[in-house]
């Protein structure tokens, strides 16, 4: 793809965002996303890690509705400014943290029915560095799992393509079923992400106290 290309797809689904008052041009990704393999519900509790500035979530208040009785919860260490939905809950604080997730869990009152992850490490052009920091945020997040997805549940997170990509795979096929990888149109064709649709969460039993 032409660098010219990339920079009108890109300036295309800024100005989409901006017309259709969405919060990111990433929210675009996840209504492909989701359009395409069906993973959220109307009726399902939903977890979006790393949400800020929420665009993600301004989605899955779209897919819940106003008659569904589904829910969201955000989480970033960022202020995520409330969307008008009484589905939607924010939370600020370090998603890695056991007391977030614990509070994650209390606030859905259970475990969820899909994760959802788009976040991004901080990036500093050092090749081997970026693919530790990208490696270790998809895991921290796949860590996370554990604590806070149901039985059969599913996971939609972004990874990006390096040395450790596919450890990330094999790390998923682990505790997933199904493991898809996908590219949305509306993802820049030059850029290294991906987007994992793992399905089938096979949950550890909870040992009694």
């Amino acid at each position: 793809m032409s660098r010219w290309k990339a920079k009108h797809d890109k300036e295309h689904y800024y100005k989409l965002a901006k017309k259709e008052n969405y919060r990111s041009r990433a929210s675009f990704k996840l209504k492909q996303l989701n359009k395409k393999y069906k993973i959220i519900k109307p009726d399902h509790k939903v977890v979006d890690l790393g949400a800020a500035p929420g665009g993600w979530s301004q989605v899955v208040t779209e897919i819940i509705g106003e008659e569904g009785c589904g829910q969201v919860v955000s989480v970033d260490l960022e202020y995520i400014k409330p969307i008008d939905h009484e589905a939607f809950l924010a939370i600020k604080g370090d998603f890695t943290t056991q007391e977030v997730q614990n509070t994650i869990v209390e606030a859905i009152d259970g475990r969820a029915d899909v994760v959802l992850s788009d976040a991004s490490p901080k990036l500093c052009g050092i090749k081997d560095i970026d693919n530790f920091r990208t490696y270790d945020l998809a895991s921290s997040v796949l860590d996370i799992t554990d604590n806070i997805l149901k039985n059969d549940g599913d996971l939609i997170m972004k990874a990006f393509q390096g040395e450790a990509y596919q450890k990330l795979i094999s790390d998923l096929k682990k505790k997933f079923r199904n493991v898809k990888t996908t590219k949305p149109n509306s993802s820049r064709k030059r850029s290294s992400e991906m987007y994992i649709i793992a399905r089938g969460f096979k949950a550890k039993k909870i040992k009694n106290s």
